[in-house]
């Protein structure tokens, strides 16, 4: 009997620290970010040029630009709603931060300013 305990006793241990393990990587783990665009179109033709060679580009960087949107209809709930709205999906802050101030889409803002109109950007950390 005494043996069985000590088996138990490992066993439950051995589920304890696998459990606290489990754990500690879970909060290793860095969080989503979205970068949310608000936009408003200036040339549809233009904007049809520059998105193929954003979308390429923001997905060599690690990126899901479509991951909602860009959205035409928006239905306002409180205060105005946007004109347009995009959000893409990256694996962290650091690398959404590090793709607005890359080489990459600093290319393509010539391109960007004929076709939309930012007036808003931010990025969101969620999970």
């Amino acid at each position: 009997m005494h043996s069985k305990s000590k088996i138990v006793l490992a066993l439950v241990a051995g589920v304890a620290l696998g459990a606290a393990a489990v754990q500690g990587l879970h909060a290793q783990a860095k969080p989503k970010a979205y970068l949310v665009t608000e936009s408003e179109v200036l040339d549809p033709a233009a904007l049809s040029a520059y998105l193929p060679q954003v979308r390429q580009a923001a997905k060599a960087a690690g990126g899901t630009l479509d991951f909602v949107g860009p959205s035409e209809k928006i239905v306002a709930v409180v205060g105005e709603a946007p004109k347009r709205i995009g959000v893409s999906e990256w694996e962290s802050l650091e690398k959404a931060q590090a793709w607005i101030d890359s080489p990459e889409r600093k290319a393509l803002a010539s391109q960007r300013d004929k076709a939309q109109k930012i007036t808003r950007q931010f990025i969101v950390e969620g999970k």
